[in-house]
């Protein structure tokens, strides 16, 4: 009953800095846990980080933490991922996933997702 859309990705080099969008339709996002996940070629989904209802909480895979940020703004009905010192293994489609239970980095526990947004991080 939600209906998300990834936007914000694109070509950058290592170490600069890429901030991705999630916006929702059809539902309050004030709902639903949020999640970022991401996939690279021949690899499975893997979790990157998730926040809670309010944004009270947020979690993080071990291998982006420091360096990313996840937030919300539930007034825009958005979510949003910023991506500091980008190194080349976080190349991947990033998606965004919302989901009523909070098990941050399990997917099967998320009920809806977006199309995905390519991020290529170049030398």
């Amino acid at each position: 009953q939600v209906q998300l859309v990834e936007s914000g990705g694109g070509l950058v080099q290592a170490g600069d800095s890429l901030r991705l969008s999630c916006a929702a339709s059809g539902r309050s996002l004030s709902l639903y846990n949020m999640g970022w996940f991401r996939q690279a070629p021949g690899k499975e989904r893997e979790f990157v980080a998730a926040i809670t209802r309010s944004g009270a909480s947020t979690y993080y895979a071990d291998s982006v933490s420091g360096r990313f940020t996840i937030s919300r703004d539930n007034g825009d009905n958005a979510v949003y991922l910023q991506m500091n010192s980008l190194k080349l293994e976080d190349t991947a489609v990033y998606y965004c996933a919302a989901g009523t239970k909070w098990v941050p980095n399990n997917r099967d526990y998320y009920n809806y997702w977006g199309q995905g947004t390519q991020v290529t991080v170049s030398s």
